[in-house]
């Protein structure tokens, strides 16, 4: 055991866990099978993502009106989201197995 002192993080991680000790929440380890879901998961978030982003930009190289382009924006900010929202949801199910 090292006699340094611990951490602002460190001692939060503690509490963390204490509490989670006490309200009967049982920490268990992934299995490679979902680590890898957890990754496919990631991937095909990026990639949805990465898709997106080329069409949005396409949309505003060819859009000079202000309303749409601000309607695309929007439009840009809703599909991030909803795709970030899919990701931890997916990877939420994985995780509790």
């Amino acid at each position: 055991m090292s006699t340094a002192p611990k951490t602002a993080l460190e001692l939060a991680m503690e509490r963390l866990k204490a509490q989670d000790q006490e309200a009967g929440i049982v920490e268990k380890p992934l299995s490679d099978a979902q680590k890898a879901e957890i990754a496919e998961a990631r991937s095909v978030a990026a990639s949805r993502l990465a898709e997106r982003e080329i069409l949005h930009r396409d949309a505003l190289a060819k859009t000079y009106d202000p309303e749409s382009r601000e309607k695309a924006e929007e439009e840009y900010r809703i599909d991030r989201e909803r795709i970030d929202r899919e990701r931890d949801d997916k990877i939420a199910r994985i995780r509790k197995g």
